[in-house]
């Protein structure tokens, strides 16, 4: 196929290459193609439908113009390859398909979200139900006719409540279960513009970072399949030469040895791109380090993707591909890494920088922490001079407003992104931040404290609780570990005891209880017999606890 390169020739110029391409017709590609992938399962992508579908964009010379593809994974027809002006059509529809696959997934219903949250926190049914009214408005926007999409804004959250109480872990968890674009920042960490130290509009270049991950992985796993059907070829024209080269009965028992593992330890070399699967230099490829300048911009960008194209800084690569490096590996090595080279050059077909910044623009959510640190209290006249104080929050106003903000991936607009603000506000009130700025955070959300009945259902009721992560931490050495219910009961207990009389953090207390109670048990299980029961009891925990609770009084007057 036209997907090899330079990597997988054996000494044939360049010349003997364009002609036996020629050569070849897609029926004779498409009888040496197994129906199975290298797991040896039948794969839906591997029929010869599909692989022609890999290659209609490549083999411009086909003669099948009578099969119709499929049009839902943005692939063109035959027919359609033949027309090089039809080119930039069938990338800009293979694009707006992929974003359209994406947008679906924010598709579910409020009691859906509220009841994936319940799996994960405690309580908090004001917030969860806040989040969750979000993410399907979001889905509801995308239904809208186009004259009324642009009016209809996201709006924006804030939290109060004091630590531990799950602000965090809510924004996360929903991130996680629309698979959009999520950042959680800061506020402390920015400061205002012309202070040293990092501006509001770092955050939508991070979030751009994460965006383009997230959408490489997703096109990774769609053309995974397509991928896997690619490798065995490649590890064949390395095993035998190029399929015109030889007979093809040569080609096909080496096939046959190969799908029955009988050259899983032979050594092959292979041209593997220096920056596969690895970062160099600021932005992954050294480029930055090569020419200065800040990795945001783009004018760097745009140097960094010709230099790509050219060969790289100084590679060994060659014309037309990245520096390269041989090295010899078996095949069973091998095949991961070819894998890994065949996506890379199946997603030079995607423009995956449209898809990320439509996907961060569209779906993007920005969780700022810690918004009561930057606010101060009006109670006091004097003007603070704090870099991190006001001045951000002014530099704030633009951004959750929206704005455009340039980055290495291309121009980024924020009127429909996701903001939601999180703070204890115990030094200060939410009325205390600017007017413009509580404007712009119209839904307000109290979350309450936790009680001890809290507590307890924080230790049993998650999927993940801290005592199911005991209990498998100690079964690795072999021992069981049990916890009565009223051990459970007192640990829940003098939790709520300490944040009531040292400082109330929340969830974070049985952190501090629990590992007290399992220091003596963790140190000794390696020790222990296998198959041996430890069970934790309640006169276990107040023995273990008794040094906190007699000290915990004095504590607040230690310096």
């Amino acid at each position: 196929m036209l997907l090899a390169t330079s990597a997988f020739r054996r000494g044939r110029s360049s010349s003997c290459v364009a002609r036996a391409l020629r050569q070849r017709a897609s029926p004779q590609f498409l009888s040496t193609v197994s129906d199975k992938n290298d797991d040896g399962e039948d794969d839906a992508t591997s029929s010869p439908a599909d692989v022609e579908d890999a290659t209609a964009a490549d083999i411009t010379g086909s003669s099948d113009a009578g099969d119709t593809l499929d049009e839902s994974n943005g692939v063109v027809s035959p027919d359609e390859t033949t027309h090089p002006d039809n080119e930039g059509e069938s990338a800009a529809s293979a694009s707006t398909n992929n974003n359209e696959d994406f947008l679906t997934t924010m598709s579910l219903r409020p009691t859906e979200v509220v009841n994936e949250l319940d799996r994960h926190i405690v309580g908090q049914p004001s917030a969860k139900r806040a989040v969750a009214i979000a993410m399907r408005n979001r889905w509801r926007r995308r239904q809208l006719p186009q004259e009324l999409l642009k009016e209809v804004t996201p709006r924006n959250v804030l939290m109060i409540g004091p630590t531990g109480c799950g602000k965090t872990e809510v924004a996360r968890r929903m991130a996680k279960l629309s698979d959009a674009p999520f950042l959680k920042v800061e506020a402390t960490k920015f400061t205002e513009v012309g202070y040293h130290g990092r501006d509001v509009d770092q955050i939508v270049r991070d979030l751009m970072d994460v965006s383009m991950n997230l959408t490489k992985k997703r096109q990774m796993e769609k053309l995974r399949g397509e991928a896997k059907l690619l490798v065995e070829d490649r590890i064949l024209d390395m095993l035998s030469g190029p399929e015109y080269s030889g007979t093809k009965g040569q080609r096909e028992s080496f096939r046959s040895m190969l799908q029955e593992g009988l050259l899983e330890n032979q050594e092959l070399e292979v041209d593997v791109p220096e920056n596969l699967g690895g970062a160099g230099g600021k932005d992954g490829d050294g480029t930055v380090l090569a020419f200065g300048g800040d990795s945001n911009s783009m004018n760097v960008q745009a140097m960094t993707d010709l230099m790509k194209k050219l060969g790289g800084v100084g590679g060994r690569g060659g014309r037309g591909g990245p520096p390269t490096e041989r090295k010899k590996m078996p095949i069973s090595e091998a095949r991961e890494v070819i894998l890994e080279i065949e996506l890379e050059k199946l997603l030079e077909k995607v423009d995956l920088k449209k898809e990320a910044v439509t996907a961060a623009e569209e779906t993007g959510i920005v969780f700022i922490d810690e918004i009561d640190k930057i606010c101060s209290s009006r109670d006091f006249n004097s003007k603070s001079a704090d870099a991190s104080a006001e001045g951000v929050q002014r530099d704030l106003l633009p951004l959750v407003e929206g704005t455009t903000i340039s980055t290495k991936y291309g121009n980024v607009n924020t009127d429909y992104m996701l903001f939601i603000g999180s703070g204890a506000f115990h030094a200060v009130k939410p009325s205390d931040m600017l007017p413009e700025l509580q404007g712009r955070l119209p839904i307000r959300v109290e979350l309450n404290g936790l009680t001890e009945d809290d507590l307890y259902k924080i230790l049993t009721v998650p999927e993940a609780n801290l005592v199911r992560q005991q209990i498998e931490l100690i079964k690795t050495e072999g021992v069981k570990l049990r916890f009565e219910d009223e051990a459970l009961r007192q640990i829940a207990k003098t939790a709520a005891h300490l944040n009531r009389t040292v400082e109330n953090i929340g969830a974070r207390r049985l952190h501090t209880v629990m590992e007290r109670i399992m220091e003596e048990i963790s140190f000794q299980a390696a020790e222990m017999e296998q198959d041996s029961e430890v069970v934790v009891t309640k006169d276990l925990v107040k023995e273990r606890l008794s040094d906190i609770l007699t000290t915990s009084d004095l504590s607040k007057y230690i310096l």
